[in-house]
């Protein structure tokens, strides 16, 4: 599959949705030919699923019925927007991902983080990330950004909940620092951006040294098979 994936992941309020919109611009000044899209959520269906995860009044909602239908949002992204973009040599930026999944329903809501492997195995083949930015700050400071906002369901979890998510963001980067690098959310807009944009330019230079194909978009890009 060639094209490259491109996810941003962090707790509530860390900047998350408009630094994934700064790197789009920043990449299609460039050239590239870029697709930005969000989980949940993504396609007509899976949006309609991230209205039901994230409406508080579903505050009842079991902790297996809430993973289950990430994954179902996330099977229909993947086969709908996903592998075609990547297949058709874009750069896909996607505003969380199976990271997210981990952090959340994994580590905070304590579902076993093997079983939610094997879901994803089953889930999402062999698509992953080729680099995920994981922008970190402190709950409290993600609670002080969120002061006068309507909060979904997720974001009203109390701060116990939210610690665990950035631990479990925490340990994911600590065991795949290749793929996933640790950006402190908490400086201002710009500096956090120009950090992004230097992981992603490293990224996109490593793809171009380790292949000789040129893609459409004008980088060359190292082919990976489905």
């Amino acid at each position: 599959m060639a094209g490259i994936f491109i996810t941003l992941e962090g707790i509530e309020c860390c900047g998350k949705s408009t630094q994934t919109l700064l790197l789009v611009e920043y990449l299609k000044k460039k050239g590239y030919d870029v697709i930005h899209t969000r989980e949940p959520g993504g396609t007509v269906i899976g949006e309609s699923i991230r209205k039901i995860l994230l409406n508080i009044d579903h505050s009842a909602m079991n902790n297996l019925t809430e993973i289950l239908l990430y994954l179902a949002s996330r099977v229909q992204h993947i086969h709908e927007v996903i592998q075609p973009a990547l297949l058709s040599n874009k750069i896909v930026i996607c505003d969380r991902f199976m990271d997210a999944t981990l952090a959340y329903q994994g580590y905070a809501r304590g579902i076993d983080i093997p079983l939610i492997q094997k879901l994803h195995e089953l889930v999402i083949e062999n698509i992953s990330p080729d680099i995920t930015i994981v922008l970190d700050i402190m709950p409290e400071q993600g609670s002080s950004r969120a002061t006068g906002k309507k909060l979904d369901r997720i974001e009203q979890e109390n701060i116990e909940f939210h610690n665990k998510v950035r631990h479990g963001y925490l340990q994911i980067a600590g065991l795949e620092p290749n793929r996933v690098k640790l950006i402190d959310g908490s400086r201002g807009i710009d500096e956090v951006h120009q950090m992004i944009c230097d992981c992603v330019d490293k990224t996109l230079l490593y793809r171009y040294r380790a292949d000789t194909e040129v893609c459409p978009y004008g980088s060359p890009q190292k082919t990976r098979g489905i």
